[in-house]
């Protein structure tokens, strides 16, 4: 494809430079990312139309800086360069330079991202795209240095070669940007035929990417992919196929004993740079830990393995500690880089365990935790893990594995406290509308399931902050700081607190959060069609230089993905067939790229599932607050019951008209379609029902 490339940008000489004085404008936004570089000697615009109609006045190209607060390269790549006065001055003269948050403006981040990887063959951030004053990409690529450095060109060789191409082949610059944003049009796709068959293949398809030794897909880095796991746990519901358990599972032990699990404190980082998840990328998302409770959780619900139940707690805990701000809504994330070093408030010496635990169990947690003297990490230093199985353990000690468990627990509390006085990394606090709805629908359904009123207040809090503080005029929005909301809400953040809503509203039975996640839906459904299409961008939206349009995993589930489940769960409870017809439009396109590419759409292969499940309804009748109801409501939550809905509680929902108690006592009916079997009022019963009905779905 003939877009400007390095051998063309290598052709060019270094013009002069001079320097100007210039004021940062990034000291009036409200992200953490772009303050971080509000004291830049670079003359940053945030992204606007102030910097392009200076580009376009100016007839100067753009150089389009994203990446985002946590992001370790990104800081890597400001000290070097734009915190230095010479590249700062070079970058001023020849360009107008833009710095994207791409937490907030996750539409730019797609658009260009897919640029740079046509361009180069990879992506990543931090992301540096050189633009036409119109938006158009010519050239880019991830993290360059600031000077030559292993077969890698140097910032300012870049810059130059750069502005060059952009100034003398201005001919071959339009060429190539216009040839790129053609091949970053959607492709549109034709309807095809869900099945079985299609979901069997798929799965089969991610069994055979698993490393059965170590988990995981594929080589290092790995990622966790949660949306694949679940997706394994699903089929392996629906189907009894014992590979897809043990592929997902293989790869659950391995992540929550590896050093992708902090171990002190909880939560998972972003991903493990070997293949045995031994040694991290120190970076803590929200949405990452917030799609991993729920399938630890799932995993606990299929097979009734407590030690699941103790990561889900441990990762929830962690986040309600650690990310959960005052008014109820949840900082995005904690910084790869600490103070002391990257990585530095998580590693420990032998001594240093010895020193805060004394001497016996100090002893036995470098045992326990893989630590030595050596170590894996930098300094001599280790990134905690468990390298072998508690109850392997405690058979070598010749106790009980609850004994070790416990233990283990003190251990791990004195050592948090001991942590807690270390320099700790940054925590990213503005609020994201999307990766919030993530973290709410996980509480919701561990609160309910686990009997954690702490989960469910908590998911109560944050759904009450996202409607009150970034849904002031009825128009949902992206991001919150500081008082400030803003940037038009993309599909993602009205698919995901629309589906966080019913979770939220199946776990409490408050009924006015199913009302809220209808009207989102419905809302979503008017903003984000076009030509019975769905974009990430809501009509309303400024235009960008293609309307964005996303399927994949990237790293959370795409909004129509999310969109389709919240979907098919509102047609299942209101018995509005239109909602089921509407995720058949959305979902059936890809029935042929789940077969071909099901890592990367995981959760449309999730929605498929549902999709293709037998419908189940439960609608539970009786006083909120009677100990009957409760007791029926839970056990309907202590399963797993992915292709069933959830009516009960103070509200009018179809699924719960006309059904009375039975001799005057709360009672559940387990229902295909409305139809519903003999009512029970016994919560043995109910949870006999349910599991034969699920026998027989999938």
């Amino acid at each position: 494809m003939p877009w400007i490339g390095q051998r063309a940008l290598a052709a060019v000489l270094r013009p002069s430079a001079s320097v100007s004085a210039v004021t940062n404008r990034l000291a009036r936004e409200t992200s953490p990312y772009l303050l971080q570089h509000a004291g830049n000697p670079v003359d940053w615009y945030p992204w606007g139309e102030e910097a392009f109609a200076r580009a376009r006045a100016e007839d100067r190209p753009i150089l389009l800086s994203v990446g985002y607060s946590a992001c370790h390269w990104c800081h890597v790549m400001a000290h070097e360069s734009f915190e230095d006065p010479q590249i700062a001055a070079l970058m001023n003269e020849l360009f107008v330079n833009i710095k994207v948050d791409r937490e907030e403006r996750p539409d730019v981040d797609s658009i260009y991202m897919q640029a740079v990887i046509a361009i180069s063959g990879h992506g990543g951030w931090p992301m540096t795209v050189f633009l036409t004053p119109t938006g158009e990409p010519y050239f880019g690529g991830t993290y360059f240095p600031p000077a030559d450095r292993q077969g890698m060109r140097g910032f300012g060789y870049v810059l130059n070669a750069a502005a060059t191409v952009y100034r003398d082949r201005r001919d071959e610059v339009a060429h190539a940007a216009d040839q790129l944003r053609r091949a970053l049009e959607p492709v549109t796709l034709p309807p095809g035929t869900l099945s079985a068959a299609s979901l069997d293949t798929a799965s089969a398809q991610l069994v055979a990417r698993t490393d059965m030794r170590h988990g995981g897909f594929g080589a290092a880095p790995k990622f966790p992919h949660p949306a694949a796991l679940d997706f394994l746990l699903r089929r392996h519901r629906a189907t009894g196929d014992g590979r897809l358990l043990d592929a997902a599972t293989t790869t659950l032990d391995h992540m929550s004993r590896g050093g992708i699990h902090d171990h002190v404190g909880g939560g998972f980082h972003r991903y493990a740079v070997d293949t045995t998840w031994s040694i991290p990328h120190f970076e803590k998302m929200l949405y990452d830990n917030a799609q991993l409770a729920p399938v630890y959780l799932h995993a606990h619900q299929l097979t009734g393995d407590a030690r699941w139940v103790r990561v889900v707690e441990d990762t929830l805990d962690y986040v309600l500690r650690e990310l959960l701000l005052p008014g109820g809504g949840f900082a995005s994330s904690q910084d790869a880089d600490s103070p002391g070093g990257e990585g530095s408030y998580f590693v420990w010496t032998p001594a240093q365990l010895i020193e805060v635990l004394g001497d016996d169990d100090g002893k036995l947690a470098t045992r326990l935790f893989g630590v030595s003297d050596a170590g894996n990490f930098e300094n001599h230093t280790t990134v905690l893990s468990l390298p072998f199985a508690l109850a392997q353990v405690a058979r070598s000690l010749d106790i009980s594995e609850a004994a070790l468990q416990e233990r283990v627990d003190s251990m791990r509390e004195r050592l948090l406290v001991a942590r807690q006085q270390r320099p700790a990394p940054a925590r990213d606090d503005k609020v994201l509308t999307s990766w919030n709805a993530l973290i709410i629908d996980a509480l919701a359904e561990a609160g309910a399931a686990l009997s954690r009123s702490d989960y469910l207040n908590a998911a109560r809090g944050g759904a009450e902050f996202l409607l009150r503080e970034l849904r002031p005029d009825g128009v949902l929005l992206r991001t919150w700081k500081d008082g400030t909301a803003k940037i038009t809400g993309f599909l993602e953040d009205s698919s995901f607190l629309a589906h966080a809503l019913i979770t939220l509203f199946e776990a409490s039975g408050e009924g006015a959060y199913f009302t809220a996640a209808r009207e989102l839906v419905d809302d979503a459904l008017r903003r984000f069609t076009d030509g019975g299409l769905l974009y990430d961008t809501a009509s309303d939206a400024k235009p960008l230089l293609i309307r964005p349009r996303t399927v994949d995993d990237n790293p959370i589930p795409a909004g129509q993905s999310t969109l389709a489940s919240a979907l098919l769960r509102i047609a299942a409870i209101t018995g509005d067939s239109q909602y089921r017809a509407r995720a058949a439009e959305i979902l059936e396109p890809m029935a042929v790229v789940v077969t071909q590419s099901a890592l990367a759409i995981s959760s449309l292969a999730c929605a498929m599932d549902r999709a293709l499940a037998r419908p189940r309804e439960v609608a539970i009748v009786g006083a909120v607050h009677d100990p009957r109801t409760q007791a029926l409501v839970r056990a309907v939550h202590r399963q797993w019951l992915p292709d069933a809905v959830l009516a009960w509680g103070d509200n009018e929902t179809a699924l719960l008209a006309d059904r009375p108690l039975v001799g005057g006592m709360p009672a559940a009916y387990v229902c295909e379609n409305f139809a519903c079997q003999v009512p029970v009022t016994d919560p043995e019963r109910l949870t006999e029902a349910l599991r034969a009905t699920a026998s027989t779905s999938g």
